[in-house]
């Protein structure tokens, strides 16, 4: 609701401020989708480190998803 009311206000904007506004509100997704990327990296290092040191097994990818499809066929049907 709240997003409704900002929208509205927003379109009364001249077109340069809009543009801004624009801006601004892209670079902010920008901002989140970095840290999501940097957070999986880190995540995706520490399982990489896991696997080398032995400490992580490794999995088939195809028979992963095989018995996902298995498990969840009810679910996707």
């Amino acid at each position: 609701m709240e997003s409704v009311l900002i929208e509205k206000e927003a379109m009364k904007l001249p077109l340069f401020e809009r543009a801004l506004l624009v801006d601004r509100l892209l670079q902010t997704l920008d901002a989140e989708k970095d840290s999501s990327i940097k957070a999986w990296t880190e995540v995706t290092e520490k399982r990489l480190e896991k696997f080398r040191a032995g400490k992580m097994e490794a999995l088939d990818g195809q028979a992963v998803i095989e018995s996902l499809s298995t498990l969840f066929h009810g679910f996707l049907s």
